[in-house]
């Protein structure tokens, strides 16, 4: 898994949402973010904008380039 899929799932779980209430709270699409999750399609960078603002990180932390 890379750091991306892996972060955005640790984040979402760690707030205890559902890909469905992620999906209603950033209005991503609950089919594009569980393959976010497995790694399966890439973000945008409107998308991961729309992440990062919502679980307050930086962009380097969320695609993986800082800790």
């Amino acid at each position: 898994m890379n750091k991306f899929a892996e972060r955005l799932k640790d984040l979402r779980m760690e707030m205890g949402l559902t890909q469905d209430q992620l999906a209603e709270k950033t209005m991503i699409s609950q089919a594009a973010l569980s393959l976010y999750e497995l790694n399966q399609r890439t973000p945008t960078i409107d998308v991961v904008i729309i992440l990062c603002k919502f679980f307050n990180v930086t962009s380097d932390y969320l695609i993986g380039l800082s800790d």
